[in-house]
């Protein structure tokens, strides 16, 4: 298959889970079980996009800066920080390890 192709049946995909959502009764989308997915579905999406957008390099595993950053925006957010505050570390970080010769 092509790259369109799976472009395509991504695409029709998303729209038949969306369209779905709309069909469902309220009763079904209200219980508990399905509130507590979403929000751990949430929640692990977040996660595993900002693990890989901190670590990945392409087909491989990058080990700098970033994840000075990440770590310096997760005490920050730790330690209940603004959220100015959050983004400030993290450049900091980044860039006394970029300072240091990390990549």
């Amino acid at each position: 298959m092509s790259i369109l192709a799976w472009v395509l049946v991504g695409a029709a995909t998303a729209f038949a889970i969306k369209l779905a959502g709309y069909l469902l009764p309220q009763s079904l989308l209200d219980r508990p079980p399905v509130t507590e997915l979403a929000a751990a579905m949430t929640v692990g999406l977040l996660a595993s996009l900002t693990v890989m957008n901190t670590v990945a390099n392409g087909q491989s595993l990058a080990f700098d800066s970033r994840l000075l950053a990440l770590g310096a925006a997760a005490i920050a957010l730790k330690l209940k920080a603004p959220y100015l505050v959050v983004v400030l570390a993290g450049g900091l970080a980044s860039a006394l390890g970029r300072l240091c010769g990390l990549p």
